[in-house]
């Protein structure tokens, strides 16, 4: 039998870093291709006794059907503590709760693009949303990254030069892969340009909570007075991945028509572990967990970066994040990247090259991203060592 797959996934090709985790999933290998949290971040304890209450004493509606939106009580509790912390709705915005952050660029771009459209993104990104946007047949358009974010006057350029930019996609905070965070300065010049162009911003903030270092830089959703901004934000890295549980911000209309879309999809997102982080929320003390997680990789990051001080050749340029889970260094230029992440991968060290984070697959990058949320504190001490020792072999 031959099969043929439609041209919106024919195309796509499987993300290089769940590749080399493959080769990874040896327990000698040191994971610093990985992403997952760090597993003494969850909570275990408290959501066992969260899930033995919902059990004990009213299981029904974790069974049951829920409504697309979400379950109430959660989007009461995320409007309330979004408000409060980090000035996220206004009047005309709504809730809709997610399977994880990702639907919320999925249902974005299901809602907003035909096929041929633009979507403007920061070159590198996050892989899993390039591949979402890839599967809808828009048209990417990647925008380089300064030290400090997105460059603002290619952005400008990119959006005057494109018909049909739908919207741009930025992950100003801790960005996924180069641990950079976008200044207030220009966040508020992103917006507008973006509010001068009629030309939406869809904010991924996966990662905002887990800041340990510096200070906090509100959200670009936080200044949002026009309804231009979509704002997704997760408990992947609070609570838990496993439960896929995130939320979406926005304007009414685009809510609505989310929730449509979601109903296409998944109907509604699992009820049970909505209703555990609606009483986490409210029984416990989420905020003291959030610190917790902010202490952990704090000093996993100090680990990091103590290694690549101690052992990586001083042409290695080592972005020091202020939050986030990943550390990004660029090599000098015409260094071999693929040879580098082999050599590595040979001595038990899995590595993610640039390339597989770029817009335009066909440009080139000479850096490496690395992971320090997911292996231990000995791992990242040794893997660090024995990195060091492959980059200087590979830059002779």
């Amino acid at each position: 039998m031959n099969y043929t797959f439609s041209d919106k996934i024919n195309p796509l090709k499987p993300s290089a870093i769940r590749e080399i985790l493959k080769y990874a999933s040896n327990p000698d290998i040191i994971p610093f291709a990985a992403g997952n949290p760090a597993s003494e971040s969850f909570p275990v304890e408290i959501m066992a006794k969260i899930s033995a209450d919902i059990y004990a004493t009213d299981p029904i509606p974790a069974l049951q059907y829920g409504i697309s939106e979400g379950y109430a009580p959660l989007i009461a509790d995320l409007k309330a503590r979004n408000k409060a912390l980090f000035n996220i709705g206004r009047d005309f915005d709504d809730t809709v709760i997610l399977s994880g952050a990702t639907q919320g660029m999925d249902l974005t771009t299901k809602i907003l693009c035909n096929e041929g459209d633009v979507v403007i993104c920061e070159s590198p990104s996050f892989i899993g949303s390039l591949n979402v946007f890839r599967s809808y047949n828009t048209k990417l358009v990647g925008v380089p990254m300064d030290d400090d974010g997105m460059n603002i006057e290619a952005l400008e350029a990119a959006i005057k030069a494109n018909k049909n930019v739908r919207f741009v996609y930025t992950i100003p905070t801790f960005q996924n892969p180069s641990g950079k965070t976008m200044p207030l300065h220009k966040r508020r010049a992103m917006y507008e340009i973006c509010k001068k162009y009629g030309v939406i911003i869809l904010e991924d903030n996966p990662y905002g909570e887990l800041r340990f270092a510096g200070e906090d830089v509100p959200t670009i959703k936080s200044f949002d007075e026009d309804g231009i901004v979509i704002y997704v934000g997760s408990f992947s890295k609070t609570l838990s991945s496993g439960i896929r549980l995130g939320f979406c911000v926005a304007p009414k209309p685009i809510i609505a028509k989310m929730t449509v879309a979601k109903q296409c999809s998944d109907v509604h997102t699992n009820m049970f572990f909505q209703i555990l982080a609606h009483k986490f929320i409210t029984e416990y003390d989420f905020e003291a967990q959030v610190k917790k997680v902010q202490s952990i990789y704090g000093r996993k990051s100090r680990l990091m970066l103590d290694g690549a001080k101690a052992h990586f050749d001083s042409r290695v340029k080592v972005i020091t994040p202020e939050g986030g889970l990943f550390v990004w260094c660029e090599m000098p230029e015409g260094t071999d990247i693929d040879r580098l992440t082999r050599a590595a991968l040979e001595k038990k060290v899995a590595v993610v090259p640039g390339s597989a984070f770029l817009v335009d697959t066909s440009d080139v990058s000479y850096a490496i991203r690395l992971n320090y949320s997911t292996p231990s504190d000995e791992q990242i001490v040794r893997g660090m060592e024995i990195l060091g020792s492959v980059i200087k072999e590979q830059l002779k």
